[in-house]
Order: structure tokens, then C-alpha cells, then sequence
């Protein structure tokens, strides 16, 4: 009678290998996007409970344009320059965006009602996470969409600049119902990419490759959240 002993474990195949990899890198880009909401929430609810703080940003427009435009550079510095700079700067950046975006963000409080605000802001999450999941299970490549969705970014902001001036209703209405199109598909379409990133390889580099990847990846969805957040908060929003 002959007795067979169990084999060494199978190994996984490579789909299966990275399908884990691009999980595992996935998770990392949604930590830090939470991190980012986290604090710009928590700072948005501060400077809102203190006059000092909303006197100093909103008293004087220069100091509002200042951290709008800071906020603006960081993200343009971020982006040109993250293959350059070391991981614990992208990350310091990333957080300190978040941060100034709560500055910026805290006039929300001031202007909407705070149940519209939690209204919006579950709404949003449901939207969001529904296009990250399909985002992240469809077969379909969404290339396609994703340079769509990018050209409709473009007019969006063309239109908001002319906008200034025209100080239309209307126009800020419509604005705001391609912006709900826009950034809903491109948070499928991030997704994706982020996938895809996972599963070629990034997971093997260094820890410092690592972390820069997932702090731009973080940065794409978070920017897909806020902007979604922001447009549809024109819809459900109830000014006080």
C-alpha cells in the first residue's frame, strides 16, 4: 500500500497574481483618499466654528485667492514633478491640498443647511462607490469614456471662467449637470486605470515607487469625490 504525501501548495497563476496585486494597490489609493476626505472635512468643520479663522479667509479676498490659487499649484506641482520628488513629499503635498480644501470648502457650511450637506454627501458616496465598482469589475475598456469625460472637464471649465462674468443661473445650473456626467464617469474610469496600474507591476517596486503612485491615484479619485460632491450639491443643497 503506498501512501501519496501532499505536494507543495499550487502556485497561483499569473492572472490570479495579479488580480491580488492590483486589490492590494487599490486598497493603498483608497486609504489615502479617505485620509484626505477625513482632514478636509475635519478642517472644514473647524474653520467654520472659528471667527478668527473665517474672518481672516473671508474678511479679505486676496487671502481666499491666495489659498485658491496655492491649492491650484500644489496639484500642478504634484503632478509634473511626482516622479522627482521624494515619497514623503508627495505625501506632505497631498495632505496639506486636503487641508487647504477644507479652508477653501468651509464656506459650504456656511451657505447650505447641515442636513443637505450630509444629504450630498451620502448621495455621493453611493454614486461614487457604485462607478468605482463597475469601474473596477468591467471587462469594457473605458479609454474611450475617460477622453470623453476629460473633454467635457475642459468645457466645464471654459464655461465656469465666462461664467464669472455673465453670472448666469442658469448656466451655473447646467455647468453643475455636466459636471454630475463628468466626474461620475471619470471616477469609473480612474478606477480602472488604478487597476491596471496594480496589476503591472507597481507592487513589486519599491516601497517609495509605491507610496507615489498610490498618492497620485489618491489625488485623482479624491478630486473625482469633491467636484461630484460639488455638483451635486447645487441640485440638493438648501442655502440657510
Amino acid at each position: 500500500m503506498y501512501s501519496q504525501s501532499a505536494g507543495p501548495a499550487p502556485v497561483p497563476s499569473l492572472i490570479q497574481a495579479k488580480a491580488q496585486a492590483s486589490t492590494v494597490f487599490l486598497a493603498k489609493v483608497f486609504n489615502w483618499m479617505a485620509i484626505g476626505l477625513a482632514l478636509t472635512g475635519f478642517t472644514a468643520f473647524i474653520t467654520v466654528n472659528s471667527q478668527t479663522m473665517l474672518q481672516i479667509i473671508f474678511g479679505n479676498k486676496m487671502v481666499l485667492y491666495g489659498l485658491m490659487f496655492g491649492e491650484l499649484g500644489m496639484v500642478i506641482y504634484l503632478s509634473a514633478r511626482i516622479q522627482k520628488i521624494s515619497a514623503q513629499t508627495a505625501t506632505a503635498l497631498f495632505l496639506a491640498y486636503s487641508v487647504l480644501n477644507g479652508v477653501t470648502l468651509s464656506v459650504i457650511l456656511l451657505m447650505y443647511t447641515m442636513a443637505s450637506v450630509a444629504a450630498t454627501f451620502f448621495v455621493t458616496a453611493g454614486m461614487f462607490g457604485s462607478m468605482a465598482v463597475y469601474g473596477y469589475v468591467t471587462k469594457k475598456d473605458l479609454s474611450g469614456m475617460g477622453s470623453f469625460m476629460f473633454m467635457g472637464l475642459v468645457g466645464m471649465i471654459i464655461a465656469s471662467v465666462v461664467n464669472i462674468f455673465l453670472g448666469s443661473s442658469m448656466m451655473s445650473w447646467l455647468i453643475s449637470g455636466i459636471g454630475v456626467i463628468v466626474f461620475t464617469g471619470l471616477t469609473a474610469y480612474d478606477v480602472q486605470k488604478i487597476t491596471k496600474i496594480g496589476a503591472m507591476g507597481i507592487m513589486e517596486q519599491g516601497e517609495a515607487a509605491i507610496r507615489k503612485t498610490a498618492i497620485m491615484g489618491a489625488l485623482s479619485l479624491y478630486l473625482d469625490f469633491i467636484n461630484l460632491f460639488l455638483s451635486l450639491l447645487q441640485f440638493m443643497g438648501n442655502r440657510k
